[in-house]
Parts: structure tokens; C-alpha cells; sequence
């Protein structure tokens, strides 16, 4: 058995120390279990104005908390992203940090969002490669947020091996989704279906960490993280309030299913 943490917050805006604490809370709050896997939402340390204080090429002060709390806390984590700086261009970035606090992996997001409000290109240069992390409980693949809507980027993740894929993001509607609650319920629906057939089509456990609430510029994060078994069953899910999902999943069942149903084969 694995202990997977799914941790779900707000991100306050200017607020990166009070946003590196709520990460910390919730990894406290839960050390009396087994973590072996902890996520984050994608920009956990800043939300949406990312672009005004990026990190550097290493992720910067906010990486080496994580790294800590990795060490502190004896768990592997995905820290959600990061807008790091490489030279003159940013990269929306998603680490892999193992219980030593090592970093053995970086994924900077390929697919960016530039739709309903979003300008992601205007700041951020595009990743070019998949990237997986190998944990000491499993293989794990990296995608970022607006990357669950290309499923080839999964099925490259799959045809790796992986026994695992994780989410980081920052799913936003527009204002008046949000606030409309038959909109709302149609919002999260679409997004459930989303991961659970990502789940189901490339037969892993699914780990998807978002933002909540208010993300400025009228746009809010729908919330409604989840961990996902390999057969779409929701093992937890979150509604819009700050929280940390926990599941015990067997990492086996993944290699059982692939057996029966060679997926990784079939273009």
C-alpha cells in the first residue's frame, strides 16, 4: 500500500509565506499516516501572479521549503509549479522531490492556457519534453493543468511505463460560472469526467491537485481535487474548501490491469 496527500488551497495573492504555511499545515495535520506521495496545485506559492515574483532555475526559496518538508516529514512530493526563470524566459515548472529532498525530476508545462481569460504565453515559454519521476513506490508521470485536454501527452506518459500520473492545477471558470449554481455544477461535472476518462483511458491512478476560489481578474478556481483509481472510481474528492485528500491506493493493481489490457500497445 501507498499513502497518497492531496493537498487543495487558495493561494492568497503577495502571500507566498502564509502559502508555503497552509502546505505545511496540511503535511503536519497528516504525518501520522504513510506519505508516500504528497501534491500540491499548481502555482500553491503564488496563484496567478506568478509572473511578478518568479523563482530561479532551481525553484528558488520556495523549492528548497518543499525540500525540506520533504526531509521533515520522510515523503516523496510533487510540488505543484513554480514559475521559474532560465535566462530570459519563465517556465511553469513542477517538481519531483523524494523523502531525501533531492530533486529527481522537472516538468515545465507544454500546453499553456490562453483561453476564457487566460494568457499563459504572454509570460511563460513552453515546455518540450514529457517527463517522469521514479519514486521509490512508483513511476510517476508529470503533466500540468491544461495538458489533461491532449490525451496523446498521457498516452506518451503511459508508453514510459508509468504506474501513476499527477495533476497540478489551477482549473479556472469565469465569474458568472462561478457564481450561477447550475453553471457551477455543470463546470465541475465536465471536470470530473475529464480526469476520471484520463484515468480510465491510460489505466493509472490519477492525482488531481487544484486552486480553489477566487484567482482574480474574475476568474475562479473550481476546486474539486481528486484521487482516481485506475477503473475511474473516485477514491476522494473535494468540494471548494481548502483541505488535504488522503488515500491508501495498491500501486499492483496498476501492473494487474496492464496485464490483462496491454493499453500501452495500442496507438
Amino acid at each position: 500500500m501507498a499513502g497518497i496527500l492531496n493537498i487543495q488551497i487558495n493561494s492568497l495573492m503577495g502571500e507566498k509565506e502564509i502559502n508555503l504555511g497552509k502546505i505545511e499545515y496540511y503535511i503536519k495535520k497528516n504525518s501520522d499516516k504513510k506519505l508516500d506521495l504528497v501534491v500540491m496545485p499548481e502555482f500553491f506559492s503564488t496563484n496567478v501572479e506568478y509572473h511578478k515574483i518568479p523563482e530561479d532555475k532551481t525553484g528558488g526559496e520556495t523549492i528548497k521549503f518543499i525540500q525540506n518538508l520533504a526531509k521533515k516529514y520522510n515523503t516523496n512530493i510533487i510540488a505543484g509549479t513554480v514559475a521559474r526563470k532560465i535566462e530570459n524566459k519563465m517556465y511553469n515548472t513542477s517538481f519531483a522531490i523524494n523523502r531525501n529532498g533531492e530533486i529527481i525530476a522537472e516538468y515545465d508545462k507544454i500546453h499553456l492556457y490562453d483561453y476564457m481569460g487566460g494568457n499563459e504565453s504572454a509570460n511563460i515559454t513552453a515546455g518540450e519534453r514529457i517527463v517522469t519521476a521514479e519514486f521509490d513506490f512508483a513511476k510517476v508521470g508529470m503533466a500540468i493543468c491544461f495538458d489533461a485536454r491532449y490525451p496523446l501527452h498521457f498516452n506518451k506518459l503511459i508508453k514510459e511505463n508509468v504506474d501513476m500520473i499527477v495533476l497540478p492545477a489551477c482549473w479556472i471558470v469565469p465569474a458568472e460560472i462561478y457564481k450561477d449554481e447550475n453553471s457551477f455544477k455543470y463546470a465541475q461535472e465536465m471536470w470530473i469526467s475529464l480526469n476520471r476518462t484520463r484515468a480510465y483511458d491510460n489505466m493509472v491512478y490519477y492525482i488531481v491537485s487544484n486552486q480553489t476560489k477566487e484567482c482574480g481578474n474574475r476568474l475562479y478556481a473550481i476546486g474539486t481535487s481528486m484521487i482516481i483509481s485506475p477503473t475511474a472510481e473516485i477514491l476522494a474528492k473535494a468540494e471548494t474548501k481548502e483541505c488535504a485528500l488522503y488515500s491508501d491506493i495498491e500501486i499492483e493493481n496498476v501492473k494487474y490491469l496492464k496485464s490483462l489490457f496491454p493499453i500501452a500497445d495500442i496507438d
